[in-house]
C-alpha cells in the first residue's frame, strides 16, 4: 500500500527545513540510495536518499517550501502495481506514531502546504507479539516472509523507526528500543526558545510606530543559533578567566618556519599555533578535556578543537579531530579546507559536531579581547583578540615593547572549576609564549 515519504532530520540539531530541489518527478520509479532532493537544513545544504524502491505517486512538498517540518510527509511512494488513486485509500497511523516527532513540530501550525501534507494518513502496519504496531516498508514484510523473519525482531533504520529494505536483507535483530533511535536523534526544541520572556514580535513593532525599517525574516540557521546560545547563556553557569600572551617569540618561529615551508606551499597562520597548543594544553591538563552529558561528564581521550567560522548570516564550528597528533603543516591544510567548504555551506553533520573546546578568534577583526558564549557540550572556549604592541615588564624589570595578545577563556563551572581551568589556560599560554615545544 502506499507509503508515505518523510522530512529526514539530517542532523540532530534539524528540527525543519527547506525542501530546495526535487531530483524525481511524480511517476519515477526508484530504488533504495537513489536521490529524491535537496534538503537545506539550519547548516547546509544535504541530498536526501531514498530508503525503499516504489513508483513517486504524489509529491506533497513543492520545491522552494521553507519550514518543513521534520518528520512531515513529504511524498507519496507506491508499491508495484498501485496507482494514485489507492493514495486516498491509506488507513491512518495510530497516534502514538507521532509521538517520536520533535515537541516543536507538534507545537507550530503548519503552512498549507504541510496542513495538505500531513492530512495525508500513514499505511498501517503490523502488530508485534505486545500489540504494538510495526511499521515497515512492503517490500521489506515481502523479503521478511520470504526469509521467515520475524519483523518483530529486526530494528528498523527508516523514519520513525521504520524496517526498510536493508534492515531486512542484514536480518540483524537489535532491542525495541533501538528502532526509535533514528527518529529520536532530531531533539525537541530548546525550552529557552518556546519559553520567550522578551516582548512579542507585535509588542515590538507597535513600539516603533511611524518610523521607517526593513524586516528581515530569520533564516533556518539564525533560528538554531538564536535558541542554542540563549539556551546556552541561561543554562550553563558560565565563568571567564583572562590572560596575556606575548607573541614575539610566536611570530619569529612562524616566519622561519614559513620561509622553510615556502617551497611546499605551506603558509602557516596564528590561529594554527593556537589550535595546537589548545590541542596540547587539553592533553596536559586531561580532566579539562571533556564535555557536559546531562547526568554526567564524559572525559575525552583525543583532542578535537572546534574553531568558529564566520559565514553570510551565521557561523559554523567545524571541528578538528586529533588535534594533538597532528602537525602544524596538517592543521593549517585541514582548517582552511574546512572553512571554506563551511562558507560555501557544504560541511557534513560529523565534521561539525562534538569536540570539547572551541576557540573564537577576533582578532584579525581587531578586536582587543572579548567574552564568549560556551556552545553545548563543550566544557569551554577561548575567546582570542589581536595582537597589538604594548610597553612590558621585562623579567629583568627593565621596560620594554612586546606585542600582546589578550584571550578569555568562558568555562562550564558544571565541568571545569576555577582551579583546573587556571591550569588549563596555563597551559595554553605556555605552549604559544614557547612555540617551539609545540614540535618536541
Amino acid at each position: 500500500m502506499p507509503t508515505e515519504i518523510l522530512m529526514p532530520a539530517l542532523s540532530p540539531t534539524m528540527e525543519e527545513g527547506t525542501l530546495a530541489k526535487w531530483l524525481v518527478k511524480e511517476g519515477d520509479t526508484v530504488a533504495s540510495g537513489d536521490l529524491l532532493a535537496e534538503i537545506e537544513t539550519d547548516k547546509a545544504t544535504m541530498e536526501f536518499e531514498a530508503v525503499d524502491e516504489g513508483v513517486i505517486g504524489k509529491i506533497l512538498i513543492a520545491e522552494g517550501s521553507e519550514g518543513v517540518k521534520v518528520n512531515s510527509p513529504i511524498a507519496i511512494l507506491l508499491e508495484d502495481g498501485e496507482s494514485a488513486d489507492d493514495i486516498g485509500a491509506t488507513p491512518a497511523a495510530p497516534a502514538a506514531a507521532e509521538d517520536t516527532a520533535p515537541a516543536a513540530s507538534k507545537d507550530a501550525s503548519p503552512a498549507p502546504a504541510q496542513a495538505a501534507a500531513a492530512a495525508t494518513p500513514a499505511p498501517a502496519a503490523p502488530a508485534g507479539a505486545d500489540g504494538a504496531r510495526i511499521f515497515a516498508s512492503p517490500l521489506a514484510r515481502r523479503i521478511a516472509a520470504d526469509k521467515g523473519l520475524d519483523l518483530a525482531d529486526i530494528s528498523g533504520s527508516g523514519p520513525r523507526g521504520r524496517i526498510v529494505k536493508a534492515d531486512v536483507e542484514n536480518a540483524t535483530a537489535a532491542p525495541k528500543a533501538a528502532a526509535a533511535a533514528p527518529a529520536a536523534a532530531a531533539p525537541a526544541a530548546p525550552a529557552a526558545a518556546a519559553a520567550a520572556s522578551g516582548p512579542t514580535a507585535d509588542q515590538v513593532a507597535r513600539m516603533y510606530e511611524g518610523r521607517d525599517y526593513e524586516e528581515v525574516a530569520l533564516d533556518g540557521m539564525r533560528k538554531t543559533i538564536a535558541a542554542r546560545l540563549s539556551e546556552a547563556k541561561q543554562t550553563i553557569p558560565h565563568f571567564y578567566l583572562r590572560r596575556d600572551i606575548q607573541l614575539d617569540a610566536l611570530l619569529k618561529f612562524r616566519a622561519e618556519l614559513n620561509k622553510q615551508l615556502e617551497g611546499r606551499g605551506v603558509k602557516l597562520s596564528v590561529n594554527d599555533f593556537i589550535i595546537k597548543a589548545v590541542a596540547l594544553a587539553l592533553q596536559a591538563v586531561p580532566d579539562a578535556n571533556a564535555v557536559w552529558a546531562g547526568d554526567r561528564v564524559l572525559k575525552m581521550k583525543s583532542s578535537d578543537v572546534a574553531v568558529a567560522v564566520a559565514i553570510e548570516g551565521g557561523l559554523f564550528t567545524p571541528v578538528l579531530q586529533d588535534s594533538d597528533m597532528k602537525s602544524l603543516s596538517t592543521l593549517s591544510a585541514e582548517m582552511k579546507d574546512l572553512a571554506k567548504r563551511a562558507r560555501d555551506r557544504k560541511l557534513a553533520p560529523h565534521e561539525y559536531q562534538g569536540g570539547s573546546f572551541a576557540i573564537s578568534n577576533l582578532g584579525m577583526f581587531g578586536i582587543d579581547n572579548f567574552d564568549a558564549i560556551v556552545n553545548p557540550p563543550h566544557a569551554g572556549i577561548l575567546a582570542v583578540g589581536s595582537g597589538v604592541k604594548k610597553p612590558v615588564v621585562g623579567a629583568d624589570g627593565e621596560l620594554k615593547v612586546a606585542t600582546v595578545m589578550s584571550v578569555t577563556m568562558s568555562v562550564d563551572h558544571r565541568v571545569i572549576d576555577g582551579a583546573l581551568g587556571a591550569d588549563l589556560l596555563k597551559a595554553i599560554v605556555e605552549n604559544l609564549e614557547n612555540p617551539m615545544t609545540m614540535l618536541a
